[in-house]
C-alpha cells in the first residue's frame, strides 16, 4: 500500500512561507558566530563539516521543492554526489569538492529566493501537486534536524561558542513520583496524518502491552553519579556482552563531556565551557549500552518503545523544553503542564530517550517518498530514540515521531528512562542504594 498525501481544498502558503523563514533564520543564527574555518572545519570523524551540512539543507531544498516539485533543473550535477548523505560517509566529506563558506551560503539564499518566488505562484498549487503540502513539511522538518546535527557538532569542539550562562542553584526535591504503574492494554501506536508525519511513524495500528511501570521523569545526573559511585561501569552483571564489549573498547566511564575533579566534585564541558554538574538535569550524551547496563543495575530494563509511546500519549509539545533558548535539558520537574494523559512528565524535549526497540517498519509500512528516508536503516542495529531534546525544533517532534541511531552514539543529546514489569527483585551480590523506585527523583539538595 502507497501511502497517499492529503487532498486538501487549500494549501496555506502563508504558514509554509513563515514555518520555512523560521527553519532558516534559526539556521543562519546559530552559524554567525563562526569564522570560516571553523565552517569549513571538520571538528570529529562522526560529524560533517558544518558548511556541508548547510549546503545540504540548500540541495535538499532544490531537489524537493524546486526540481521534484517544479520541474527545475539542477543548479549544479555535482552537487547530486556531493550533497547526498549516503553517497559519502562524514568522515570522508572533507576530501569533497565543497563549497566553501561563502559560495554555501549563497547557494542557500539563491535556493530560498526561487522557492519563495514558486510559493507566490498561485498556479503551481494544482491539484496534481497538492502532495506539496507533505513535501514542503518535510523539508521544513529536515533544516531543524539538521540544525540539532550541528549543534552536536558544535558541543564535540572544545573551543567556547557563546551561550547563555545557567543557574545551577540548588533546587529542593521534585514532587513527582518515581515510577507510573500503567495498566497497558490495546492502544494505537503511530499515525495516519499525512500532512507532517514521516514513512517510519505511519501507519497507525493496535498493539497490545501488558501492565508496567515507567519512571515519571528521565534518570538525573545525580541518579547517574550514583551508578558511577557504585561501581556501575564495572559491574560485569549490569552490561550485555555486546555493551562489554563496547565498554572496553572505548573506555566507558562517565557519560561523554563530564570530568571528575581532584576534589570528588563532577563537572561537565557545555559547548566549550566547564561548569558544575547540575544534579537535577536528565543525563545526557549516554549511548544505549550506558542507558541499559544503568537500568539492569537499578534491577530495571529500557522500555520498549511501544511503552513509551503508549505512556507520552498527550505530553504537551507546548509546555517542553524543545528549541532551548538555554541550550540544556531543564530540571526533571519543570514542565508540569505538558504532563502525558497517563501522568508521566517530561516525555518531550529535554533528552531523546533510548528504548530496548530495533528499527524496523510497522505492519503495512510503505516507503514514502524515498526509501532511503527510513527503510534502508531498518533492522540493521539501530536502536529507536523518542521524543525530542531540548535541541529539537517544535515543528519536527511529536509522540509519534521516531528517531533512530547506532546503540555506540554519545553525541546526540539523548538520555532515558526506565520501566520494569512489576516489582524489583534486590539483587544482594549487586554494589549500590536501596532502590525500589530508585532513580530519576531521589537527588540531593546539594550539588555534585
Amino acid at each position: 500500500m502507497t501511502p497517499t498525501v492529503s487532498s486538501v481544498a487549500s494549501v496555506d502558503v502563508e504558514a509554509i512561507a513563515a514555518a520555512l523563514d523560521e527553519a532558516r533564520a534559526a539556521t543562519l543564527a546559530l552559524l554567525a558566530p563562526l569564522d570560516e574555518s571553523t565552517l569549513a572545519r571538520r571538528h570529529s570523524e562522526l560529524m560533517s563539516p558544518l558548511v556541508w551540512d548547510l549546503a545540504h539543507v540548500a540541495h535538499y531544498e532544490e531537489l524537493w521543492l524546486l526540481r521534484e516539485l517544479g520541474g527545475a533543473a539542477p543548479t549544479e550535477d555535482r552537487f547530486d554526489d556531493i550533497y547526498d548523505a549516503f553517497k559519502h560517509p562524514r568522515k570522508e566529506r572533507t576530501s569533497l569538492d565543497l563549497l566553501g563558506p561563502a559560495e554555501a551560503f549563497a547557494f542557500a539564499t539563491d535556493v530560498r529566493a526561487r522557492v519563495v518566488d514558486r510559493l507566490g505562484a498561485s498556479s503551481d498549487w494544482s491539484d496534481a501537486s497538492r502532495r506539496a503540502e507533505f513535501v514542503h513539511a518535510m523539508v521544513i522538518q529536515h533544516e531543524h534536524q539538521h540544525r540539532e546535527t550541528m549543534l552536536a557538532t558544535l558541543q564535540l569542539r572544545d573551543r567556547p561558542y557563546p551561550i547563555p550562562r545557567r543557574s545551577t542553584a540548588n533546587r529542593t526535591a521534585p514532587t513527582v513520583p518515581g515510577e507510573i504503574e500503567l495498566s497497558g492494554g490495546t492502544f494505537t501506536m503511530g499515525t495516519d496524518d499525512t500532512a507532517w508525519s514521516y514513512d517510519n511513524e505511519r501507519p497507525a495500528h493496535p498493539v497490545t502491552l501488558a501492565p508496567f511501570r515507567i519512571d515519571a521523569t528521565p534518570v538525573t545526573n545525580q541518579t547517574y553519579l550514583e551508578f558511577i559511585r557504585a561501581g556501575g561501569y564495572h559491574d560485569e552483571l549490569a552490561w550485555t556482552e555486546a555493551g562489554r564489549a563496547w565498554r572496553d573498547e572505548a573506555g566507558l566511564t562517565h557519560p561523554q563531556y563530564w570530568r571528575e575533579e581532584p576534589d570528588g566534585s563532577w563537572v561537565r564541558r557545555r559547548f566549550g565551557h566547564w561548569e558544575p554538574l547540575p544534579p537535577d538535569e536528565p543525563v545526557q550524551h549516554v549511548c544505549f549500552y550506558e542507558a541499559d547496563a544503568f537500568a539492569r543495575w537499578a534491577d530495571k530494563r529500557l522500555p520498549t518503545e511501544a511503552e513509551w509511546e503508549y505512556a507520552a500519549a498527550g505530553s504537551d509539545v507546548g509546555a517542553a523544553n524543545l528549541s532551548g533558548t538555554e541550550w540544556a535539558p531543564d530540571a526533571v520537574d519543570s514542565h508540569p503542564d505538558g504532563v502525558s494523559d497517563r501522568g508521566v512528565h517530561q516525555m518531550l524535549g529535554d533528552v531523546w530517550e533510548w528504548t530496548s526497540t530495533t528499527f524496523s517498519g510497522y505492519p503495512g509500512f510503505a516507503s514514502f517518498p524515498y526509501r532511503e528516508y527510513s527503510e534502508v536503516f531498518f533492522d540493521d542495529g539501530y536502536r529507536v530514540l523518542r521524543g525530542g531534546s531540548w535541541a529539537t525544533h517544535r515543528r519536527a517532534i511529536r509522540t509519534t515521531f521516531r528517531n533512530w541511531d547506532f546503540p555506540i552514539r554519545r553525541q546526540i543529546f539523548a538520555g532515558f528512562r526506565c520501566a520494569r514489569d512489576g516489582s524489583p527483585t534486590p539483587r544482594p551480590d549487586r554494589p549500590g542504594p536501596d532502590r525500589p523506585g530508585l532513580g530519576t527523583t531521589d537527588r540531593p539538595t546539594t550539588s555534585h
